[in-house]
């Protein structure tokens, strides 16, 4: 499956909702790009959860550009998604990996997020590219946790470490870089216990982890992805705040995108956090994690709209 149908995938009930209630608020003829139009228009752009920043911002432009006069859909979805590639863009932003040496990558996220199947996702592509992989599972204090990361190791083919229950996760990150150092690994990734943002305990201790690989290895961790889930909407944007302030996230993994009609939510996160979304997670399996390109993914979101 290519990206693009990668993202179809992932954006199908985004683009349902969208297609339904924008096909909503036009007639055959067209419909005049009045006040009440234009509020209407906002509504169902919200109802993606792109945040009413954006929102506003795309209906002032259409105000601005069709106001008074009939338009008819298709026109208004190209200046929507001319809009939406505008406020999206970003540069091409895959993995940062190391000048020299293993690449470190530490991974965060709350409880159920999807970030073990999305470590598994990343190992998966690296091996894919033919680099060796070893996982750290630094999440001591869920056991379960463990054991889902120990399986996906087991399925993959790579490394992993770990360490007793309720060890001290820095520790168990310290022993995941010795191990990739002593094998010659190319990328480490390193999990973290989830939680919530405002556990201010627990966000210490990401802290922590972070010091102790930067002590082991220069400029580690390479990268800190945070994994979000798609279908928690606006409150992402309330994590990718807490997180990069603990420990200067570097991008974004949006898992579970293809769950919900919350595609948007996108948006949202570049417009008010500003981090690169790195990688969308479009399905269950090992390979569906796909690079994210923001034109692909809009002309995805609005592929076959302005059918009848």
């Amino acid at each position: 499956m290519g990206i693009f149908d990668k993202f179809k995938q992932g954006l199908t009930k985004t683009g349902r909702l969208l297609k339904t209630d924008i096909r909503d608020l036009f007639k055959a003829e067209g419909r005049l790009a009045d006040q009440a139009f234009l509020d209407e228009l906002f509504e169902t752009l919200v109802k993606t959860d792109m945040g009413v920043v954006a929102a506003q911002e795309i209906v002032d432009e259409i105000g601005t550009e069709f106001r008074a006069r009939v338009v008819k859909i298709d026109e208004v979805l190209e200046q929507i998604k001319k809009k939406l590639k505008l406020l999206l863009a970003q540069p091409a932003a895959p993995i940062d990996f190391a000048a020299a040496g293993p690449t470190v990558i530490m991974v965060a996220g709350v409880n159920g997020c999807g970030k073990t199947t999305s470590i598994a996702k990343l190992a998966w592509m690296f091996r894919q590219d033919g680099k060796t992989v070893v996982l750290g599972a630094a999440d001591t204090f869920r056991a379960a946790a463990v054991e889902q990361l120990t399986i996906w190791a087991d399925r993959l083919g790579v490394e992993i470490t770990t360490g007793r229950q309720n060890a001290d996760p820095a520790s168990v990150a310290h022993q995941t870089v010795a191990r990739v150092i002593e094998t010659g690994a190319d990328v480490c990734i390193v999990d973290t216990a989830g939680r919530l943002q405002t556990q201010q305990g627990l966000m210490q201790q990401l802290t922590k982890i972070h010091r102790v690989l930067g002590k082991q290895i220069a400029d580690a961790p390479h990268e800190v992805l945070l994994v979000l889930d798609a279908t928690t909407g606006q409150n992402g944007i309330s994590q990718a705040r807490h997180f990069t302030d603990a420990v200067s996230c570097t991008g974004i993994v949006l898992a579970k995108l293809d769950g919900t009609a919350k595609g948007g939510v996108v948006v949202a996160i570049r417009k008010q956090v500003g981090l690169p979304v790195k990688y969308i997670g479009v399905g269950e399996q090992a390979e569906d994690l796909a690079l994210f390109d923001s034109d692909r993914f809009v002309d995805a979101l609005f592929e076959d709209m302005a059918e009848t």
